[in-house]
């Protein structure tokens, strides 16, 4: 695992561009000689500096998001590959953040391990510490923190539609049993998540989608050795016209949201 020290900054700035990053404190006006931190396209930037000089060993060796690099195989040659990238472009590394020979690590806040990607600890006994929402600031934590495990959750929409509908009562708020009951079921389901792998170049991936009539569902998965591996879920509740679709459109706008997902994600 690898972390650029502060990434941004390594980026300077065209001289015609300064002058629009200008800001003004007590003791007169000054200009970023480098590409600040809080610019619209200043991750859309550094994305594509760094898919565009480690080009060669992206989906081979490593993968690249944003500003961290999560490196596999045969260490201690594709470290040599890399560094040899970073003196090139001069670009510089935060010590403090990087782990090299381990055997997982925290990235995005998922655990990337060896047997694969793994919920965070922390964001699952954040769910199951909760107590039954009392006030509709609590069920939209608690449906955010959802939304943070979705990939790991099968249906994750099906299994929150109580307490949307919670969400739609804002001045009548109301805890039923099928909130409680919905709650409970997903307090035991996160409590054994499954793992997630990563799909490689040339697999079959297989996807099998789900079209109840308030959502759509989908699941992606490879196959090793005859047996299924999860790739992720997805779920999306139906909006307005979205719920009127015939089965035929649902299952186009399913394939629609697992491709963007699949798109973000890869």
């Amino acid at each position: 695992m690898m972390d650029a020290s502060q990434g941004y900054h390594q980026i300077m700035l065209a001289p015609e561009d300064k002058k629009r990053v200008s800001f003004i404190t007590s003791v007169g006006t000054f200009c970023y000689t480098a590409m600040p931190f809080g610019l619209k396209n200043a991750g859309a930037t550094y994305q594509r500096l760094v898919d565009k000089i480690f080009r060669h060993q992206i989906g081979r060796n490593m993968e690249v998001y944003i500003d961290d690099i999560g490196k596999a195989q045969d260490h201690v040659k594709d470290l040599e590959e890399t560094f040899s990238v970073l003196r090139k472009y001069k670009l510089k590394l935060n010590p403090g953040k990087c782990a090299f020979g381990v055997r997982g690590g925290r990235f995005l806040g998922f655990m990337v391990t060896q047997r694969g990607i793994e919920a965070n600890p922390s964001k699952i006994k954040a769910i199951l510490d909760m107590k039954a929402p009392s006030n509709v600031n609590e069920v939209q934590r608690l449906t955010g923190r959802i939304t943070a495990l979705s990939h790991f959750i099968s249906k994750s929409t099906e299994k929150s539609l109580p307490f949307f509908k919670v969400l739609r009562r804002i001045r009548n708020f109301e805890w039923d049993t099928s909130c409680q009951q919905a709650f409970e079921e997903l307090k035991d389901y996160i409590s054994k998540l499954p793992l997630l792998v990563k799909p490689c170049p040339g697999d079959t991936l297989y996807l099998y989608l789900s079209m109840p009539p308030q959502a759509v569902s989908s699941v992606l998965v490879r196959e090793e050795e005859g047996k299924q591996m999860l790739i992720y879920y997805v779920s999306k509740v139906l909006n307005g016209a979205e719920g009127r679709y015939a089965p035929i459109e649902k299952m186009a706008l399913a394939l629609v949201v697992t491709a963007g997902n699949y798109a973000n994600t890869s």
